[in-house]
């Protein structure tokens, strides 16, 4: 996965990055099991999962919601997996694998793909799984920092969805002008639709 903190970001973002860290660090082990095996039940009972071909998917790190298991579900399913595939400078592609034996640490020691994969173009993914440090109840997100998925997003017409503890989950974050909702956040406590859906178009919760 593409993280990396930048200098000039918001100010309340930064803070809220290092409240979050220490939040995520005292989260009990057993919480983080029950968590993720909730996680894992409400995104691949989505409709949208079910029925996307081709996906892009993160590799969790610590104690963030878990997505190996996601991905494994993927592969199961017979669906194209890609991951990211980070280059300095916040870009980003998504690189097919057919196994996670393709991945390995990366950028911040993160597992990715190896270079020789091939790329996937962002107009053909269906269903994205969006990284972060957590959301907020509109599906905004706090990110990492390093704007990678803020370029890449925008590329793209997949459903977004976004994996979160509930505990960490805010009534609201900071917005940037740059900032987009996911289109679902995902914790154990269930899906939440952060849009209206009419005549099967998208419109985003703003504020």
């Amino acid at each position: 996965m593409c993280r990396g903190d930048v200098n000039g970001v918001n100010s309340d973002k930064i803070k809220l990055r290092l409240l979050i860290r220490d939040e995520i660090a005292a989260l009990p082990d057993d919480y983080i099991r029950e968590s993720d095996k909730a996680n894992l039940l409400h995104i691949t009972s989505l409709r949208e999962f079910i029925e996307a071909r081709n996906i892009m998917i993160y590799h969790s790190v610590g104690k963030e919601p878990d997505t190996v298991m996601i991905a494994e579900a993927a592969f199961t399913s017979g669906k194209t997996v890609a991951f990211p595939y980070c280059y300095r400078g916040g870009i980003m592609e998504a690189r097919v694998v057919t196994s996670l034996d393709q991945l390995k640490p990366a950028m911040l020691g993160i597992p990715a793909p190896l270079n020789s994969t091939a790329v996937l173009p962002p107009e053909v993914l269906d269903f994205v799984v969006v990284p972060a440090l957590t959301y907020d109840k509109s599906g905004f997100r706090l990110g990492y920092g390093g704007g990678y998925y803020d370029r890449y997003l925008p590329k793209t017409p997949a459903f977004t969805a976004g994996l979160a503890r509930q505990k960490l989950v805010r009534d609201m974050l900071p917005l940037e002008a740059h900032d987009v909702a996911v289109k679902c956040l995902i914790t154990e406590t269930g899906a939440l639709r952060c849009f209206s859906e009419t005549d099967n178009t998208f419109e985003y919760k703003t504020r």
